[in-house]
């Protein structure tokens, strides 16, 4: 549109994959030395909070300052990297590199074909790419962005420019980028948790026992075999989900040693039955495991009773009055399954109660 002063309603775009794609462009805007538009992001069936965003560009062609051909910066709703070890640098803008690529490459070759803009009185213009997301800031704060140092918005992310449909691939991308957030951040150990839940209980326990109980979220402890109890950042803190096997394998692959495992019952009792995702498999067959444990345990047979009318993990635990013979089977068993997925690392195991607090840790 500026380069040939034309308003377009319509645009095909080359994906890294090879691919060309339509998008539809809403709001145009044209001046003698900028244009504007916007397109609507579509994430299909996957739980996407930026589903329906609005995704702004505004170029203008200015004067730079150096030799670059192409200036990409961000605006309203586009956030910045305040962590090291995520794809951009430190007090970038959250803009990974294969957009910009995208954005130099296109950028490049349409301004390729002669164009009188791109000079004044003389002096080499340069485009000036301007992205920005108007309610970015807030749909932020419904992601992890903020825990992986990106803040003030949105980032503009992407490898192949398709978000596949029900896809868990953007959630276990947030915790490789977690783990190396982490693992720049200087971390040795890393708590890994199911859920929010769990995660406040580790942070308030650990918390208390180093002896930091100024805020929970800003410094907590671990206590590691022969090492004294150190504070951990808020980096340490990963928020893993349903995707056990992932997170731990993750940990072990970046050079983490040591690891406390963060549920709740019924999660951790999907853990101790060898599922590296929790999200899969019937409760009941899981409770009918707990039951064979149990059985063969002279400590806890007495509960195999509870188990046979329990409809759910956390009615066995309610019902047994969170019986201590009970818990540690089962977070005996889910330590073992996660140093089988990751061999090479420590791991330690912290169950939360429903009410948020900590039944077991070892």
């Amino acid at each position: 549109m500026l380069r040939d002063q034309q308003l377009l309603d319509e645009v095909d775009i080359i994906l890294p994959t090879g691919e060309s794609v339509h998008f539809r462009l809403h709001g145009q805007k044209l001046c003698s030395d900028s244009a504007r538009c916007y397109v609507i992001k579509d994430a299909g069936d996957d739980p996407d909070v930026t589903n329906g965003a609005e995704i702004h560009v505004d170029v203008t062609l200015a004067r730079a300052s150096g030799e670059e051909t192409v200036i990409i910066r961000g605006g309203t709703g586009i956030g910045h990297v305040t962590k090291p070890g995520l794809a951009v640098p430190q007090g970038e803008w959250a803009i990974n590199p294969i957009p910009r690529k995208m954005i130099g490459q296109v950028i490049n070759e349409v301004f390729s074909i002669h164009c009188p803009l791109l000079t004044s009185q003389g002096s080499p213009l340069v485009p000036h790419v301007t992205i920005s997301i108007p309610n970015g800031e807030e749909l932020a704060r419904k992601t992890l962005n903020s825990r992986l140092g990106i803040i003030g918005g949105l980032s503009i992310l992407g490898t192949t420019g398709i978000v596949k449909p029900i896809s868990s691939l953007a959630w276990t991308e947030t915790i490789n980028a977690a783990v190396d957030v982490a693992v720049a951040c200087g971390c040795k150990t890393l708590v890994l948790s199911t859920g929010r839940t769990s995660e406040l209980a580790a942070q308030k326990h650990l918390a208390a026992e180093s002896g930091v109980t100024d805020h929970p979220c800003r410094a907590e402890g671990e206590k590691l075999p022969g090492k004294r109890l150190r504070k951990l950042s808020d980096e340490a803190f990963i928020m893993m989900g349903d995707h056990v096997g992932h997170a731990l394998q993750a940990c072990e692959r970046k050079g983490i040693r040591n690891v406390v495992l963060a549920a709740q019952f019924a999660k951790l009792l999907k853990i101790a039955c060898g599922h590296e995702q929790t999200h899969v498999s019937s409760s009941r067959l899981d409770l009918n495991k707990l039951q064979e444990w149990l059985a063969r345990s002279p400590r806890a047979a007495r509960f195999v009773p509870c188990v046979v009318q329990a409809n759910t993990a956390r009615e066995v635990l309610e019902t047994t009055g969170a019986a201590k013979e009970l818990i540690s089977l089962v977070g005996n068993r889910a330590s073992r399954f996660a140093t089988q997925l990751a061999p090479c690392l420590r791991v330690k195991v912290l169950l939360a109660g429903y009410a948020g607090e900590v039944l077991y840790f070892r």
